[in-house]
């Protein structure tokens, strides 16, 4: 899954395998999770919030089953708008 960078003070990166409703986000810190069962909607309201940090503390953070993404997979980051 390849994540895009985005514009914002608390997230470097988000992604999303439609098929398997996986979000995956990098965090500013370089701490990276993927999120499960997530529905298509969320991954694209997420990536419209003009406060994408506000957005997943209000919406994602809680909500999902989720794991950390371990230091040692690298996930490639394409520069986006957003």
């Amino acid at each position: 899954m390849k994540a895009t960078a985005v514009q914002s003070s608390t997230l470097a990166a988000i992604g999303y395998d439609e098929a398997l409703g996986i979000l995956q986000l990098e965090f500013r810190s370089l701490a990276g999770y993927r999120y499960f069962e997530v529905p298509g909607a969320v991954y694209e309201a997420l990536s419209a919030a003009p406060s994408k940090g506000r957005y997943f503390n209000q919406v994602i953070r809680g909500q999902f089953r989720h794991a950390r993404i371990p230091k040692t997979v690298a996930v490639p980051v394409t520069r986006g708008e957003g």
